[in-house]
């Protein structure tokens, strides 16, 4: 694929861009479930809610407060985070699947004082009115202009303050673009949660580059299906927006596959958790059918004419491609390292997938792969609001490179962690260079490829370090296989360490089968694969689970609470 202009326009400022959207008047921003129908919001709809949210915060008093916002993906959301910030407050993401303690005590110990919430939250806050007192006001996206209930403020009713301030000839501020304005809880992984404090500019200059990097154009159809709180989603929505795409929101998995019918999307942002299974399910649904086998013979047929110029995918796999609205082209995927074996499996489809690399910390881009010039396992190199490098180890991997931890310098990175000053002394460098904790290398073009957390890193008892992510690429290609976490488990001379994989099943793959044979088919297809493996990574052990890995809302299996 060659490589094309990118015409966007580029986001200044969160002020900047309420402006620069409704520019694009009648063009559809968004569309959206309303129970079993659609309905839709133009730009210049969407810019003008933003303005008037923004106003309505001022008009509230909450100009320069930090506001917190809860709640299922809308339009409304995302004009509550551009018109809150717009107005010079600070906006606070969360995550809607967090117990409502957990979510009360988070905004406590970040002095949140307004809330901005959906309807499924309206019960749950109610007691959160009395017993925060830092609290003073609270937004539900529902309901009437008026309400008798203290501390509420009923979003028309802001919607209608904000109208009578800008006819008033109330105009949005200029801020500080090196000032706080995002606040970000980390999914933590790893077991812990910490909240990273962004600047307009951080955002602003990840979003610039991710235009710059991405295969989109004015014409392309997205559908939202990650959660917004994630900075990853919410940079390329800034990035669809500043492209000026129709976005399509999806209201819950359970209707994915319809609303990608509806949509009809021509490129998806995702994480390799969806990628993997919709991989998979492609190859459950033609067995189920009886032709599993015949998919593969025309995967086989399509790529040798590919290789003497003739390209039929999209016709040979068009009822691959209907499952996906049937116009899907391209896929961003990042959150988590990417089998390069999915990159090229999708490909066979005609689907390119470019993956990218970033962390939250870094708002969140590092790199992208580019879509004219892509390298198989690797997420690209830096993209141009920040720099990368590798930490001098002296250790070379089987390629010549210096492997150690990816470091990063830029517009991108965090202005640090909130109220953590133990954490954002270990999280620089000491002169200046963020750490990433993911170790990985970087080629002669400056191609980062990454090869495992230096958190999940198991240390056998020769010293050698062993990542798990590496083992887990080559235990994700089985089909037998759903999802997998390998682990490090002591043998009975509590010494020895034993590399262990712990695995969910592919149960529709299996059926009613017993859990012996079950157990017997994967231990197959384990020892298939030591062969291939160096001696100090064969898996010694196998471990097979009733249920899915707890994962956090971007779809990362929470190996801390892997036993």
């Amino acid at each position: 694929m060659k490589k094309t202009p990118r015409i966007f326009t580029p986001f200044r400022s969160f002020k900047d861009l309420i402006s620069t959207l409704a520019t694009r008047g009648d063009k559809i921003a968004f569309r959206f479930p309303v129970g079993k129908e659609f309905g839709q919001m133009t730009y210049a709809e969407f810019s003008a809610k933003a303005a008037k949210i923004a106003a309505g915060i001022t008009a509230a008093g909450l100009a320069d407060k930090r506001v917190a916002l809860i709640g299922e993906t809308s339009p409304e959301w995302v004009a509550t985070y551009l018109g809150v910030t717009a107005a010079g407050g600070v906006i606070i993401p969360m995550d809607k699947e967090l117990a409502v303690g957990e979510i009360e005590g988070l905004l406590a110990g970040v002095s949140a004082q307004a809330i901005v919430y959906s309807a499924s939250f309206a019960e749950k806050f109610k007691a959160a009115r009395e017993n925060h007192p830092s609290l003073r006001v609270f937004v539900p996206l529902t309901g009437g202009e008026e309400t008798t209930e203290e501390k509420v403020l009923p979003f028309a009713k802001l919607l209608e303050m904000g109208e009578k301030l800008l006819e008033e000839g109330y105009t949005l501020p200029d801020r500080d673009p090196d000032k706080l304005a995002i606040m970000l809880f980390t999914s933590g992984t790893t077991g812990s949660s910490k909240c990273v404090m962004l600047s307009e500019k951080n955002l602003t200059s990840c979003v610039n580059a991710a235009c710059e990097a991405v295969n989109f154009n004015e014409n392309d159809r997205t559908v939202s299906v990650l959660p917004l709180h994630h900075t990853y989603e919410l940079a390329i929505m800034f990035a669809s927006l500043c492209y000026g795409i129709n976005i399509g929101i999806n209201d819950t998995l359970r209707h994915l596959m319809r609303n990608f019918a509806y949509y009809k999307p021509t490129g998806l942002v995702l994480v390799p958790l969806f990628v993997n299974t919709m991989y998979k399910r492609i190859f459950d649904e033609a067995r189920k059918k009886g032709k599993d086998k015949l998919l593969s013979r025309m995967i086989k047929l399509s790529n040798g004419m590919r290789r003497i110029g003739i390209d039929l995918r999209r016709k040979l796999f068009s009822s691959v491609l209907s499952a996906f609205g049937g116009c899907l082209e391209k896929i961003i995927c990042g959150g988590a390292p990417l089998n390069p074996e999915m990159v090229k499996g999708f490909e066979a489809f005609g689907i390119q997938i470019c993956e990218g690399y970033g962390i939250t910390e870094c708002s969140p881009l590092i790199s992208v792969a580019p879509y004219f010039a892509p390298k198989s396992g690797s997420v690209g190199p830096a993209v141009t609001c920040c720099t990368a490098r590798i930490a001098e180890t002296g250790n070379k991997n089987d390629r010549g490179f210096e492997e150690g931890e990816i470091q990063v310098k830029g517009d991108n990175v965090m202005i640090g962690y909130c109220n953590n000053p133990e954490e954002n002394a270990k999280a620089f460098t000491e002169d200046g260079w963020y750490r990433t904790g993911d170790v990985g290398f970087m080629d002669e073009d400056g191609y980062i490829y990454i090869t495992g957390r230096l958190k999940s890193v198991i240390v056998l008892e020769n010293g050698k370090n062993v990542f798990p992510e590496e083992i887990e690429e080559y235990l994700e290609k089985i089909e037998e296989i759903a999802e997998c976490v390998v682990v490090g488990r002591k043998d009975t001379d509590g010494e020895t360490v034993l590399l262990t994989a712990v695995v969910y099943p592919n149960k529709e793959l299996f059926g009613e089968a017993e859990s012996g044979v079950i157990y017997d088919t994967i231990y197959q297809k384990i020892t298939e694969l030591n062969k291939k493996l160096p001696s100090f990574k064969k898996l010694k052990g196998l471990e097979l689970r009733e249920s899915e890995f707890e994962k956090t809302t971007s779809r990362k299996i929470k190996r801390h609470l892997v036993k």
